[in-house]
C-alpha cells in the first residue's frame, strides 16, 4: 500500500496555495495598520488571485477543474485557432479501485494528470472533466501535432512504471480526438465529437488514440 507521507511526483514543494493565501492577507493587514494602502493592495489582490485559482482547481489532481473547462467551453473562446480537444478516460479504473483501493486510485489519478499535462502547446491545458476523464484544451496547433500530443500522452501513461506504486499494477488510457483547422464554432460541439471517438477508442480495444478531423470521415486508431 501508499506510503505514509510518501511524496507526489512532479508536484512543487514550498508553501502552497492557502499558506500563500493567508501570508498575503497578513501582510496586507500589516501594510494597511501602518498606512501604506498601495502595498496592502497589491497583496490584496495577490490573495484575491490565489483564491480564484483555488476555486479552478480539482483539489485532488491539481489540474483544472469542470469549472474552469466550462469557462472556457461555454465563454467567448479567445484561444489561438485551430484548436483541438481530446477527451481522455482511463482503462477499466473501476478495476484499479476495486483491486488496490481508493487511496491507490487516488494516487494513480494524480499521477495520470501530471503525465497529461506535459509538454501540452503554449495556452494549453488539462482539466479534470469528472471522475477518471480528463480533457486536453489544446490551441494553435495543426492536427498532426494535435496527435502527436495526445498519443505522447497515452504512451507516457502506459509505459510509467506502475508497478512501483503497487506490484501488478498496470494503467493506459484511451482517447478521442477532435481537431478544427480553422476557427472553431463551438468547443462545446467539438468535444461532443471527442466524446463519441473516444468510444471508438474503447470499442477498438483501449489504450488507443482515435482521430477525426472536420474534413474526413476517416478514424485512425494509434496503439503500441
Amino acid at each position: 500500500m501508499v506510503a505514509e507521507g510518501e511524496g507526489t511526483p512532479g508536484r512543487a514543494a514550498g508553501p502552497q496555495p492557502p499558506d500563500l493565501l493567508r501570508l498575503h492577507e497578513a501582510i496586507a493587514g500589516l501594510f494597511a495598520t501602518q498606512g501604506d494602502w498601495r502595498r496592502a493592495y497589491q497583496h490584496l489582490r495577490s490573495a484575491l488571485d490565489i483564491a480564484r485559482d483555488g476555486s479552478l482547481r480539482d483539489p485532488l489532481t491539481s489540474s483544472y477543474n469542470r469549472r474552469y473547462l466550462d469557462e472556457r467551453l461555454y465563454g467567448p473562446f479567445t484561444g489561438r485557432p485551430p484548436l483541438a480537444l481530446a477527451l481522455i478516460d482511463l482503462d477499466r479504473f473501476k478495476s484499479i479501485n476495486d483491486t488496490y483501493g481508493h487511496l491507490v486510485g487516488d494516487r494513480v489519478l494524480r499521477r495520470v494528470a501530471d503525465l497529461l499535462q506535459e509538454n501540452l502547446p503554449p495556452d494549453g491545458f488539462c482539466a479534470r472533466y469528472g471522475g477518471e476523464e480528463f480533457v486536453l484544451w489544446l490551441p494553435g496547433v495543426d492536427a498532426r501535432r494535435a496527435v502527436r500530443v495526445v498519443d505522447d500522452a497515452r504512451v507516457r501513461v502506459a509505459r510509467h512504471p506502475w508497478s512501483e506504486l503497487q506490484p501488478g499494477l498496470r494503467v493506459t488510457i484511451s482517447a478521442g480526438l477532435a481537431h478544427e483547422p480553422g476557427t472553431p464554432a463551438s468547443p462545446e460541439r467539438q468535444l461532443r465529437r471527442a466524446d463519441v471517438l473516444l468510444y471508438a477508442a474503447k470499442r477498438a480495444g483501449r489504450n488507443k488514440v482515435v482521430y477525426r478531423d472536420a474534413q474526413t470521415t476517416q478514424l485512425i486508431t494509434h496503439s503500441e
